[in-house]
């Protein structure tokens, strides 16, 4: 077990799922640069799609993510429809080969599965695809007919995540998300029966009223499912931002210490019943994609989390979704009506984003290379760079303070996680981030 630094946990810092981070996007960016980078896509070149569907069929109160209530078939259909003219619009400027598509959310099954169905499609049409790409959506079991499942077959899906973060249903009541297990167990019998052998849970430590003992039996009736992959998030409680958090009681959540060793105890019943750990919040049977891309150096970081994919950029579609390029990261249109009218006016939906600096790229290659593999040489990615490594002036007084607990060795310019630092991986990352000045409302390290 990691050992707790109440000081360090309690610290707030990004989940660098980019760099920059998100909280330094600007409206100097916008279509024009959206529009050259894609432009600027070789054929050759693989790319990966992400696709946002705003709507849940029922809120929860803990979700951070940028969804609303589902409403009328007829708002879907809307949607739908303006997301594939903003494929058919994106895919006419680039050139690059689609390898990979995700569809988050929200969740997408909120559509009906026969516009799901059409919005794939219309997908492959509209861009130049591999002959099979890997397709993963994103899914709510609460709602997740057996005839959904077999129409995400007929559209080529090869991997799922389910939402569940929790089985306990006292905690389940307290975040607005009631699913017993027998309701998730049902969905996996049914994806599994329907042909797809891929399928992921996303499962939460740190939730109001969530106890270890919680934690460790969610995990016991989730090893019942017997899932490729699990996601462990830490809860980031922040009604400042995100008002459907107060309906949350925070006199309930679990103190810094209890949310560490909760996720502690997460990391020790996982990869003791043989899940890799991958990162510090994912882990994957052996076998699996991303734990082999993990054992052979090749793991990579984007919005979507700890990925194995193979795509050297990302197109976002929809209402908020972000475009990630070498140079560039843009954010289409936050709100769904202003996303439609940019669309309907036949113009790209990107309205803020930031210009990657060549220091930008060597900082982000740095940060994903010690989340990712746990150790980063920053003379190599200097070098690549065309730079001299002092450029990185990485924050001397927060690896110091990392060195002194033993969380992260240092000789000369290679940095190395070690075991026990690897709850305080974000730390690490963010000495590297020479942009923290910069606004931005962050969870806990751990």
């Amino acid at each position: 077990m990691a050992r707790f630094i109440p000081a360090l946990a309690r610290r707030a810092v990004p989940r660098y799922t980019s760099y920059p981070t998100a909280a330094d996007f600007s409206d100097a960016v916008g279509p024009a640069g959206q529009a050259t980078a894609l432009a600027a896509v070789p054929a050759d070149m693989p790319v990966s799609l992400y696709v946002h569907i705003p709507y849940c069929r029922a809120l929860c109160w803990y979700c951070g993510c940028n969804t609303g209530a589902a409403g009328q078939p007829e708002r879907q259909a809307r949607y739908a429809s303006t997301l594939m003219r903003e494929a058919q619009l994106v895919g006419s400027m680039m050139r690059g080969e689609v390898v990979s598509i995700h569809f988050g959310g929200g969740s997408p099954n909120a559509l009906p599965a026969a516009l799901f169905e059409q919005l794939v499609g219309h997908l492959r049409n509209c861009f130049a695809t591999s002959e099979k790409p890997d397709i993963a959506v994103e899914l709510d079991p609460r709602f997740l007919e057996r005839e959904y499942c077999d129409a995400l077959v007929r559209a080529g899906v090869t991997r799922v995540s389910l939402g569940v973060q929790t089985f306990a249903p006292d905690v389940q009541r307290r975040i607005g998300r009631i699913q017993p297990f027998w309701q998730v167990f049902e969905v996996v019998r049914d994806l599994r029966y329907a042909g797809i052998r891929h399928i992921a849970l996303d499962l939460m430590y740190g939730l109001p009223g969530q106890t270890i003992d919680d934690v460790a039996e969610t995990i016991e009736q989730a090893m019942r499912l017997q899932p490729d992959r699990i996601a462990m998030f830490g809860y980031a409680h922040l009604p400042t931002v995100l008002p459907r958090q107060r309906a949350i009681d925070a006199c309930l959540l679990p103190d810094e210490a209890e949310r560490f060793a909760q996720s502690e105890l997460a990391f020790s019943a996982l990869t003791s019943r043989g899940y890799s750990s991958i990162g510090f919040d994912h882990f994957a049977r052996p076998d699996d994609s991303i734990a082999i891309a993990a054992a052979q150096g090749q793991l990579k970081r984007n919005f979507q989390g700890f990925t194995e994919d193979a795509g050297l950029a990302v197109i976002g579609l929809g209402a908020s979704a972000i475009s990630q390029f070498d140079h560039l990261l843009v954010q289409n249109e936050k709100h769904e009506a202003a996303y439609r009218k940019r669309i309907d006016h036949g113009r790209l939906a990107g309205y803020r984003g930031i210009v990657r600096t060549q220091e930008d790229r060597m900082r982000g290659e740095a940060i994903a290379a010690l989340l990712c593999n746990g150790s980063v040489n920053l003379v190599d990615i200097a070098n690549r760079g065309g730079s001299a490594a002092d450029s990185f002036t990485p924050s001397l007084p927060a690896l110091g303070e990392l060195e002194q607990h033993g969380l992260l060795t240092r000789e000369a310019w290679q940095l190395t996680l070690t075991e026990e630092g690897r709850p305080y991986a974000r730390l690490a990352a963010a000495a590297l981030d020479g942009r923290r000045g910069g606004a931005g409302t962050f969870s806990n390290a751990v």
